[in-house]
């Protein structure tokens, strides 16, 4: 008698021919995911694995033997024995002249790329099919909210090529619905509601619209201000410090500068996600009143630098004095959410050991 278990393993796997070769895919897979899991690179302009898929740049066509029209790869889902093209000359053709038209509707393609994680994605496209043609070029569409002085997120839409990948990432990601869509056609702009500032709708800052939109259309205003400064960019992986989730970050740099951080999109706990504070509350680090020696008030009510040595000794017995003089119910210890975690069991262990309480708390709050 065959198990349950023996019947799935010996199933017939799932095949359909891509590009020539005999692949396998599993139900409920499209062809652009089934493609890139088998090393076929499709372009695109709107798709954002981690959106559900919604087919309006129509770059990621591909031939489907027995379908008269190209169909999208990222909304046409895998069947089995269907026999796909995804590089013919008719489709790179098409390909090039789509990136040619959205090309010459942008006030720019080449855009720094301190201006967010997938903001270089029209340009490397554009670069590739050579589409800097400039036969369509004439009306401008899109129109810069200038006016919007929020200080994180740069709202250029002279660059927009209304993927909407912004606001489905507001919508879908984050469940605030901060902006929208209006008008229809060359037209089209992204909003927010009744027109206003970033800062009078419901968008919490959190940046997720800046590292998914393709062409820099929207900016990470923070990162941008040091496009002038001398230097390669480097990213350094690395945790964010400001609450206990843990989400992973690249940190930018230029030289000894960090300039910008993005999320990492590979993140296990963020998954690309972040808050206001780990996206753009970077500052206090290179900030020029951050404190770089310990200072002690002396008798004259002013702080002075000192040692470390003496700096220890002088706040042990201010802990020894209170202690004395109102029990050991008088101390009460909050860890730094922005201490490693080895610094923050010391902490606990400094308050529970030496004073005999559980007073201890950290300020680690999402």
């Amino acid at each position: 008698m065959i198990s349950d278990l023996d019947a799935q393993t010996t199933e017939k796997a799932l095949m359909l021919t891509l590009d020539g070769e005999k692949v396998s895919f599993e139900a409920g897979e499209t062809i652009y995911e089934v493609a890139e899991r088998h090393r076929r690179e499709i372009p695109t302009l709107c798709y954002d694995e981690r959106l559900e898929a919604f087919g309006a740049c129509r770059l990621c066509i591909v031939e489907v033997e027995g379908i008269r029209n190209p169909v999208a790869s990222c909304t046409t889902q895998a069947t089995e024995g269907m026999v796909i093209q995804t590089k013919t000359e008719a489709i790179e053709k098409h390909r090039k002249t789509l990136l040619e038209l959205v090309a010459s509707e942008n006030r720019d393609v080449d855009v720094n790329q301190l201006s967010g994680y997938a903001s270089q994605e029209l340009k490397i496209l554009v670069d590739r099919y050579d589409a800097r043609s400039g036969r369509f070029s004439g009306k401008k569409s899109g129109t810069s909210n200038t006016k919007d002085k929020n200080p994180f997120i740069l709202r250029d839409y002279d660059n927009c090529i209304s993927c909407y990948r912004c606001v489905r990432v507001c919508a879908e990601r984050e469940g605030d619905y901060a902006i929208n869509v209006m008008n229809r056609g060359f037209d089209t702009q992204i909003i927010t509601e009744f027109n206003n500032d970033l800062r009078d709708s419901e968008c919490t800052f959190c940046g997720q619209c800046v590292q998914t939109c393709p062409t820099g259309a929207l900016g990470d205003k923070k990162a941008l201000r040091d496009s002038d400064t001398e230097g390669e960019i480097e990213k350094t992986r690395t945790i964010c410090p400001y609450c206990g989730v843990g989400c992973s970050v690249d940190m930018l740099s230029k030289g000894d500068k960090i300039v910008g951080i993005q999320p990492a999109m590979d993140g296990p706990a963020n998954e690309g996600a972040l808050c206001i504070k780990g996206q753009f509350a970077f500052d206090f680090i290179q900030n020029a009143d951050r404190l770089k020696k310990p200072m002690i008030r002396r008798e004259d009510g002013e702080l002075h630098e000192c040692d470390w040595d003496e700096a220890l000794n002088f706040a042990a017995a201010g802990f020894a004095k209170v202690r004395d003089k109102f029990g050991r119910h008088s101390v009460y210890g909050i860890a730094s959410g922005r201490a490693p975690h080895e610094a923050a069991y010391t902490m606990q262990k400094y308050i529970r050991a030496t004073y005999g309480t559980n007073y201890i708390d950290n300020c680690s709050r999402a």
